[in-house]
């Protein structure tokens, strides 16, 4: 293999969002407008569960928790983006890119171990009521959140230090608009066998344990729901769970949306767009689903907004 420019990679280049002028300033002013509109609402979705002693619960804890985390994995991507846009240039330095997988990961992972550790909340809460609060105490609470993030962080940095071993060649380009460890991983030209291996690892383990433990959760809950004999009951207790049930289809059936995309196509656009959906579109739909699907939170948000000071 000819190791030609190994250690003299200072850029790669990201996917152009669009070769026509005119659209550029259209799809800038779209993806800005997105990206507002996810980081106030997310922002409103954390001030209403501070402000509001009510939902000093685990369950709107970990709402809160889920929201700060759609900010992060937002702002990892779309400025970037925004500013190739702009400035019509789409290199990204090579420290640039490693810091974005880097974080990409990070926010991913935790994203889908958020919702797992939801379901397992309202497992809890439903399945076992009268056990609810000693159970979900307030330091089990934090470990199920600081646990995963120190072992998401350590393999981010694992595939990050694998990364920094592997060699590019000619073939800077990276098929999406922004830095993926998978597709960076694809444009080397060195033996990529261990850093697949690792990455098909760190699927299973924060992809697929996160989703057994969901569809475990969610079978002894609907099992436990059918148990009951008021209709009334069995409708508080499933419309607990609906804003969860939303934001888990939405944030998998895009996931699932990339893994299709890549695997039924050879249009690297197509796989693109898809992936800019998927760290971009549930991030800013969460909080929607979140407030118009759940009256306590549409009632700590009126609070917020009516104690906020008027501008005379």
């Amino acid at each position: 293999m000819d190791p030609r420019n190994e250690t003299h990679v200072s850029h790669f280049l990201l996917m152009e969002v669009t070769e026509d002028p005119k659209l550029q300033s259209l799809l800038s002013s779209l993806f800005l407008s997105m990206y507002l509109v996810t980081i106030l609402g997310n922002l409103l979705i954390i001030l209403a569960v501070c402000s509001d002693s009510h939902l000093h619960t685990p369950m709107y804890f970990f709402v809160s928790n889920l929201s700060v985390n759609d900010i992060c994995l937002s702002t990892t991507t779309i400025p970037k983006m925004l500013v190739n846009i702009q400035t019509q240039n789409q290199s990204i330095t090579y420290t640039g890119c490693l810091t974005q997988i880097c974080f990409v990961l990070v926010f991913a992972s935790l994203e889908s171990c958020l919702l797992a550790v939801m379901a397992y909340d309202r497992y809890v809460a439903i399945c076992h009521p009268l056990r609810y609060t000693i159970i979900m105490n307030s330091r089990f609470c934090g470990l199920l959140i600081l646990l995963p993030l120190f072992i998401i962080i350590l393999d981010a940095l694992l595939h990050s230090l694998m990364v920094l071993q592997l060699s590019f060649c000619t073939d800077l380009e990276i098929p999406l608009f922004f830095c993926e460890v998978v597709q960076l991983i694809k444009i080397a030209c060195s033996d990529t066998l261990t850093n697949n291996i690792l990455i098909y690892f760190a699927t299973s383990v924060f992809g697929g344990i996160p989703v057994c433990g969901i569809i475990f959760s969610y079978t002894r809950i609907v099992s436990s729901v059918l148990k009951m004999s008021s209709a009334g009951g069995k409708y508080k207790a499933f419309s607990t769970c609906g804003s969860h049930l939303s934001v888990v289809s939405l944030f998998y059936g895009t996931g699932f949306g990339v893994y299709i995309s890549s695997a039924l196509t050879n249009s690297s656009g197509s796989t693109a767009v898809v992936s800019m959906m998927y760290t971009v579109v549930p991030q800013m739909m969460n909080p929607f689903i979140y407030s118009l699907r759940n009256r306590d939170v549409k009632g700590a948000l009126r609070k917020l907004i009516n104690r906020t000071p008027s501008l005379q």
